[in-house]
């Protein structure tokens, strides 16, 4: 049974190490900008780097939910190529965040692309499973024919 998602479990786990990077990452700001804990101002420099990773952990839950739905009920290698693709806009809206406020957006708009579309695949999947187990209707296996 593990290995049914493996993929999945891969993508969750390199998302751990991004999230652990990221808050690493404060951890140096502070440092080197001599922010102590529990403070969350400072330099410039410092709240950029704290308030993107504060960023990264908020949609946090929301990535994880909807990749882990769109993989198993939709399909788990295209949920995990787009778990990859969100990997990557977060780390290119972390850095951009970092050096400087404007830089963020780019990263930003993929991101909550990619999120659009693992929400949008894990409503098909979910209503494809609903209404084949409830109500006895096989839409999926039906569309295939005429793909």
């Amino acid at each position: 049974m593990a290995g049914d998602a493996v993929l999945l479990a891969a993508v969750s786990i390199l998302s751990a190490c991004q999230q652990g990077y990221f808050a690493s990452q404060v951890g140096r700001a502070r440092l080197k900008c001599k922010v102590i804990p529990p403070a969350v101002t400072g330099s410039l420099e410092f709240e950029r780097v704290f308030r993107a990773q504060q960023n990264c952990v908020e949609f946090y839950p929301i990535f994880l939910i909807t990749f882990w739905m769109a993989g198993l009920y939709f399909n788990e290698v295209f949920a995990a190529c787009l778990g990859l693709v969100y990997l990557y806009a977060r780390q290119k809206y972390f850095w951009g965040y970092s050096e400087a406020a404007e830089k963020r957006m780019s990263g930003f708009q993929l991101s909550l692309g990619t999120l659009a579309l693992l929400i949008g695949l894990s409503a098909l999947g979910i209503a494809n499973s609903f209404l084949n187990e409830y109500l006895d209707l096989h839409i999926a296996k039906k569309l295939r024919r005429y793909f």
